[in-house]
């Protein structure tokens, strides 16, 4: 069986190369040798062409989506949990300094609603499937400190009435929560009031307290972000081949319908029209596939600014002020940006084709086999007397 594979290798180069640089016709070219090389080579550039195509348009459409149900959700859960950690932090803070007035009215409900929406942010990050198992343990290690940190803030309200213990438990807890205060990142720094708590060697290795913790989950998390967004070599070079391979076919597909209608003396080839039909569909379909990718650029900058640009005091606006306008830099106002520009990025009425694009071009192939087989074997030279059959 190997044996055969180098000839017919062979035979399919020199197709190619007579498909590519074919004699013309006023050459009058024998009709079963160019119909011969016709058979080999337009079905074949059909599938190369719909088989990298439709996979390159795939891999565009599915970056959108990944961007959108897993890395964009995560990334915002993460920013949610930061700032509501801090914000229920100083609200422990204001709440400890009334002294015994604390174990009476308890600790302010702004603290109770932002741990409980911390937890539940840090479960949604987990859930979304954008972490990957290092990543999942480590935020396991941080939903585990946010319960330590809950029950040392509990500690100090119990023990309020002794300033020692108190001071104690609620240091403790904040040492939990964040490292010794540093220079913080533009747009992170303590001049709204709560203090920075990126470490100031910025160090991955170094991230030890909650927030550090988060905060280096979000530098990753926003790589990896970055790197799906961006269009990746295989990506490229896939839709390079099928770019040549599409322009090779709608030539073929024309120098054919010329040839038919010259030799064979038929106003068209119908089946041979019917299977170009899905080259219609290739400006529709790269337009929407550069839509995408311009989403998806769009979406790398919002995603940096959530992490960089959002702090509590702005979260903090909608606790005050639920109803009011929302500040642009709120981070549910920056995740509905991103996903309006996702939803903007694309033709919707292409939603659902990208995982047809391959067999169209497969059965566009078997019909442009079967009807050149056919014009081969039976046509009827119904040109002039004398003509070279």
């Amino acid at each position: 069986m190997w044996r055969a594979v180098p000839p017919l290798a062979a035979d399919a180069l020199r197709a190619l190369r007579r498909y590519a640089w074919p004699v013309p016709l006023a050459e009058r070219p024998r009709n079963r040798r160019y119909l011969r090389d016709r058979l080999v080579a337009l079905p074949l550039l059909t599938v190369v062409a719909a088989v990298t195509f439709g996979w390159a348009y795939a891999d565009v459409r599915e970056d959108s989506a990944t961007l959108r149900d897993s890395f964009l959700p995560a990334l915002v859960g993460l920013a949610e949990a930061e700032t509501s950690l801090r914000i229920a932090d100083r609200e422990a803070a204001e709440s400890l300094a009334a002294g015994e007035a604390v174990q009476l009215s308890g600790l302010s409900k702004r603290y109770t609603t932002r741990t409980t929406r911390a937890v539940q942010h840090l479960n949604q990050v987990a859930r979304s499937g954008a972490l990957t198992t290092a990543e999942r343990q480590e935020l396991d290690v941080v939903s585990g400190l946010v319960v330590d940190y809950g029950t040392w803030i509990t500690f100090a309200q119990n023990n309020v009435a002794d300033p020692t213990l108190r001071d104690a438990g609620l240091s403790y807890a904040r040492s939990m929560l964040c490292s010794a205060p540093g220079p913080a990142p533009t747009g992170k720094a303590g001049a709204d009031g709560y203090p920075a708590c990126r470490p100031a060697t910025g160090s991955r290795s170094d991230a030890t307290a909650v927030v550090d913790r988060i905060s280096s989950l979000e530098d990753r998390l926003r790589d990896r972000l970055a790197d799906r967004a961006a269009p990746g070599g295989r990506v490229l070079a896939t839709a390079s081949l099928s770019a040549l391979a599409l322009v090779l076919l709608a030539c073929g597909h024309w120098r054919t319908q010329v040839f038919v209608h010259h030799r064979l003396h038929l106003h068209v080839s119908v089946p041979l029209l019917v299977a170009a039909l899905p080259l219609l569909a290739v400006p529709f379909l790269t337009a929407d596939a550069v839509l995408a990718h311009r989403a998806q650029q769009r979406v790398v900058s919002t995603a940096a600014g959530i992490a960089e640009r959002t702090t509590p005091a702005i979260e903090s606006t909608v606790d005050d002020d639920p109803f009011g306008a929302r500040h642009p830099l709120l981070i549910r106002s920056l995740d509905e940006h991103a996903n309006r520009d996702l939803a903007a990025g694309r033709l919707s009425s292409l939603d659902g084709v990208a995982p047809w694009v391959a067999p169209a071009g497969l059965l566009s192939a078997g019909v442009t086999a079967v009807t050149l087989h056919a014009y081969r074997r039976e046509y009827v030279l119904v040109s002039r007397p004398g003509a070279t059959p």
